[in-house]
């Protein structure tokens, strides 16, 4: 399997640039505050937003033109801002998902809100939203503020969106890539396509790029909600959550679009049980296994990943281009 370090590799002087361009953005006078966002931006994952950003960048501009160099650097301070602008946007959104959800850890470290508090950890991700917004705002580049603003929304409609059919029971296909483009893909989107405005690429280019990156992004959560149910899979997080949390997610879908109308009404009883019942848990897995679920799902993601690649492969070979098509194999074949 391809790691994120094979991927990291043409922008790592990037990335390590980046990583001292980020902590100076975020320091802060005050104790508690400082060691908050310390134990946030060292909780960070693997960075695949800021990746995307940095790559989609060196892809579309005229560095894509000249012999990769090892070790130099290949992307701008605005490539930065750029990157710091998805990252943090993400960020912030994952402190409030934690939140929302109860959750004590994050990557297998303690959550905000589990150090600090439910109040302090929602006021630590408003922080980061308003620093991260006024420090775009302070470096004049309001094109790409402009560009990547209008996520923000984009995310709350999604949270809001599964919470309606998480209560109502009533996710359809329809709902759930709908609902799935807003939390995720959308993000990753304006990832993708925001590298390249960094780069002042063409609207051609930009536009490619939002729509490599949407793919990717719908790809990447289709995987995440198929993992939840793999009990071989290294998430960091309880297998079937989302069947205990009353989500109903592709996998799911597959089946419930195959089964006659009394299996339906036999797993939707099942799925209402989860959260306090895992005998009801155990049944919808060995359902899902047994029908084809994950199959299919897994499938569907592929047509994503596929769209992906066909577009990265209208540019020239590059350092860059293998990179992102590396990283859309990692996607699919991610177990974590």
């Amino acid at each position: 399997m391809i790691s994120i370090e094979t991927i990291r590799t043409p922008i790592k002087a990037d990335l390590e640039a980046f990583d001292e361009f980020l902590k100076g953005q975020f320091a802060s006078e005050g104790k508690l505050l400082s060691d908050m966002l310390t134990h946030v931006l060292s909780s960070r994952g693997k960075g695949v937003r800021p990746i995307i950003v940095m790559l989609t960048s060196a892809l579309t501009s005229a560095v894509n033109t000249r012999e990769w160099v090892e070790g130099e650097r290949n992307c701008s301070k605005r490539t930065y801002l750029a990157a710091m602008l998805v990252e943090m946007l993400h960020t912030a959104s994952l402190i409030h998902d934690d939140v929302i959800d109860g959750a004590d850890t994050r990557r297998g470290r303690p959550s905000a809100n589990a150090l600090w508090q439910s109040r302090n950890a929602v006021v630590l991700g408003d922080y980061i939203l308003a620093r991260t917004m006024s420090a775009g705002m302070h470096s004049a580049q309001y094109d790409l503020v402009s560009h990547i603003i209008g996520s923000v929304a984009t995310l709350c409609e999604g949270e809001i969106l599964q919470s309606q059919h998480t209560h109502e029971k009533s996710t359809t296909r329809s709902d759930y890539l709908e609902i799935i483009y807003k939390k995720t893909a959308s993000l990753i989107s304006i990832s993708a396509s925001a590298g390249a405005v960094s780069a002042n690429a063409s609207r051609k280019d930009v536009e490619q790029m939002r729509r490599f990156g949407e793919a990717l992004g719908m790809a990447f959560q289709i995987q995440d909600d198929i993992l939840d149910y793999s009990r071989s899979a290294h998430t960091g997080k309880p297998t079937n959550n989302d069947l205990r949390e009353g989500k109903i997610t592709l996998p799911l879908i597959e089946v419930l679009e195959r089964c006659t109308p009394v299996e339906r009404l036999q797993i939707m009883d099942k799925l209402s049980q989860c959260a306090t019942d895992d005998a009801a848990v155990d049944f919808l897995q060995g359902v899902v296994e047994a029908t084809g679920g994950l199959t299919m799902a897994a499938r569907t993601m592929q047509t994503y990943i596929d769209r992906a690649t066909a577009i990265l492969a209208s540019y020239d070979e590059s350092p860059y281009r293998t990179a992102l098509v590396n990283l859309c194999a990692y996607v699919a074949e991610r177990d974590r």
